[in-house]
């Protein structure tokens, strides 16, 4: 391949690649969520990452090639296929799929990657990984009460405590009430109910003032870009505005009776009750209002969303691009879709679950201390002093491995200025040595690759060091794997 026809070395757009210590972590995570998904009893389950184009969800748009939103290609039998977009559509064809060979309520768990063919920005990317849990087959509040205490046992076994979280609960049913008492029909006037949908959304980054300018004439930010607004009348606004202002931080049956002050619609009788029994069940069940909290400013963005709505807040502050303190915001969120397995069974199937973003918690978890850089420590590398006698060093690697010492042996063809370098830059707490001096005598050299290090960070002196252990020292070949594993505890 000549120079002028070379890729450029470089990751597509919108993707990243992943080093090892965020994966680690992340494992690590991953781990501990599944540990409390397992205790509340859902099992797991796995979909492929591609699915047909037309299971995936009415919220994909109609059109010849449906690319917007999603990755989308045709096989050689003609039929358009796409990269999943979510976890919970494919659920969703999973059970209609299955639906006599599983018990009803299933409840599952899954993790794994999904795919958005959206703009890519800073801190998002096109391919992300989700950790969904779900319970299909279940109509009762119970079991989204269930999936909102989950999420706060979780966010609690990853470290968290309490007050630098808190689960938000609304309910599509209240918010279509609300929006009917301010005289928009969503069935009639669709669009602006998603403009008005959208405004409410904001409220947390413009305050009330900015979602009532959405809610009227528009509003321009500050650099100036004006965004139309859905032109409501001012009753109709201060509905709305009331409705956002309805929650009681410290009384979720305030916040509910507070609702029903603004709403006064028949309409919203069965929201405002699934919602009641959600807060009673939480609160029965010792979680309080600090954990699980009634907010109707709770939105979600999928349109498959029938009945309760939730999102899980992180309430530690950080800073944004500007250098502003800003919280942290949501790491995930779900709702009730009772209509998403009736798109290919023809009967409505009641199911709620809820998604975290999992490189987003992990991003938070790191922002206080509470993630796993990495659980792993680098490896011992075993140096070749003597080709002919690489079978020598393997042997030394493995009784390394058989003794539960993580250990490698230099397979390149370099000398051993190369491979001091070559295990400096893998990040080795040590080396073992065995030259012919050594092998004669019986013996290998441990040389500590740490000393440099903490002293480049200031951690400890020559002197401090050397009072604690030897930076290279030998023992009896016989001795080496008790010798590694007592400098490798040295700290």
């Amino acid at each position: 391949m000549t120079k002028d026809h070379r890729p450029k070395a470089r990751a597509a757009k919108g993707f990243r690649d992943i080093g090892p210590d965020e994966i680690r972590g992340i494992r690590a995570m991953l781990a501990k969520i599944q540990g409390v998904y397992e205790s509340y009893g859902f099992e797991p389950v796995e979909q492929p990452f591609v699915e047909y184009t037309d299971a995936l969800g009415k919220f994909l748009p109609d059109q010849d090639r449906p690319n917007a939103g999603v990755f989308s290609f045709q096989d050689d039998d003609d039929q358009w296929l796409s990269l999943r977009y979510d976890l919970t559509a494919p659920l969703a064809r999973y059970v209609a799929e299955n639906s006599q060979k599983i018990p009803t309520p299933y409840r599952s768990y899954r993790q794994g990657w999904v795919f958005r063919n959206e703009k890519p920005g800073p801190g998002r990317f096109r391919q992300f990984m989700q950790f969904d849990a779900d319970t299909v087959g279940s109509a009762s509040p119970a079991a989204d009460a269930e999936v909102c205490m989950m999420a706060a046992d979780t966010m609690e076994a990853l470290g968290l405590e309490r007050g630098q979280y808190v689960m938000k609960v609304n309910s599509r049913k209240t918010m279509d009430a609300a929006l009917l008492a301010a005289g928009i029909d969503a069935h009639a006037d669709p669009e602006r109910r998603l403009i008005v949908l959208r405004a409410m959304d904001k409220l947390d980054r413009l305050g009330l003032d900015g979602v009532r300018a959405l809610l009227g004439k528009g509003r321009k930010d500050e650099s100036g870009d004006f965004t139309k607004g859905a032109e409501l009348d001012p009753k109709a606004i201060e509905t709305i505005a009331a409705f956002l202002s309805a929650r009681s931080d410290g009384d979720n049956a305030q916040t509910i009776a507070n609702l029903e002050n603004v709403i006064r619609l028949d309409t919203a009788n069965d929201g405002l009750a699934e919602l009641r029994a959600i807060a009673d069940l939480a609160s029965q069940s010792g979680y309080g209002q600090d954990r699980i909290l009634i907010d109707p400013s709770v939105v979600r963005g999928l349109e498959y969303y029938t009945g309760a709505v939730f999102e899980c807040e992180l309430l530690m502050e950080t800073k944004d691009e500007e250098g502003r303190t800003v919280r942290f915001g949501s790491v995930g969120g779900g709702g009730r879709y009772d209509d998403l397995v009736a798109r290919f069974t023809g009967q409505q199937v009641p199911a709620t679950g809820f998604s975290i973003g999992v490189s987003r918690l992990y991003s938070a978890l790191k922002l206080v201390g509470k993630a796993e850089e990495s659980a792993t420590l680098a490896p011992v590398v075993v140096l070749v002093m003597d080709k002919a006698a690489q079978g020598d060093y393997w042997r030394m690697v493995q009784e390394l491995r058989s003794n539960g010492i993580r250990a490698e042996m230099y397979v390149g063809t370099a000398g051993m200025k190369a491979q001091m370098k070559y295990a400096d830059k893998r990040g080795a707490p040590l080396v073992i040595i065995q030259g012919g001096d050594e092998k004669a005598k019986g013996e290998v050299q441990i040389k500590d690759l740490r000393l440099g290090a903490e002293l480049s960070q200031g951690i400890a002196s020559r002197e401090e060091y050397a009072s604690q252990r030897l930076a290279q020292f030998s023992v009896p070949q016989a001795e080496m794997v008790a010798a590694v594993k007592k400098a490798l505890a040295q700290s």
